[in-house]
């Protein structure tokens, strides 16, 4: 395994071109607390890669625009931008991971049940129509539910992303003071 760490220091990203599209990009969207984001389109990202990419984007998700196109494995939970119960976590697929999950199976690295995602060779999609690895408080998917909806009253995503441009702005006038 050939592992490339690109970092930066504090408040800053690291050099994006480095990034190999014969490899898997393992990154986290943006930091909350200083402010740092991949670029817009994420276009250190090919459109031609043979690697996938894994995104942390508990806290770009419904507050940045989602590149999706460009992003095959993607996590975030709901508590950050919507401000619901914490713990819960959300795990998005695209095609191209599921093909993964499904043509590669690692030797000698057994799975607790808990990270399965697959069975017989093929993704597992009850998984992912309601089947649960654990069992969710149901008080915390309605709270989700709810914050959904108040998304949509809103305007949906563009509605939360300009909110969220918004807020940005009034903090970069005080610091700008």
């Amino acid at each position: 395994v050939e592992v490339n760490e690109f970092t930066a220091e504090y408040g800053e990203l690291p050099d994006l071109s480095k990034t190999n599209p014969d490899h898997d990009i393992c990154f986290t969207f943006n930091g909350t607390t200083s402010g740092v984001r991949v670029p817009d389109g994420c276009d250190f990202i090919s459109d031609d890669r043979t690697g996938l990419t894994l995104c942390d984007a508990t806290s770009a998700c419904f507050a940045m625009n989602m590149p999706w196109e460009k992003l095959d494995i993607t996590t975030y939970s709901w508590q950050k931008v919507l401000g619901g119960e914490g713990a819960h976590g959300i795990l998005i697929l695209s095609p191209r991971a599921v093909e993964r999950l499904e043509s590669y199976t690692p030797e000698n690295r057994p799975l607790p049940k808990i990270f399965r995602l697959t069975k017989k060779g093929k993704v597992d999609g009850g998984i992912f129509k309601g089947a649960t690895i654990n069992t969710p408080s149901m008080l915390a998917v309605e709270d989700y539910i709810d914050a959904l909806q108040w998304a949509d009253s809103l305007g949906g995503v563009d509605a939360l992303i300009k909110m969220s441009q918004d807020n940005l702005a009034v903090i970069e006038d005080f610091v700008a003071q």
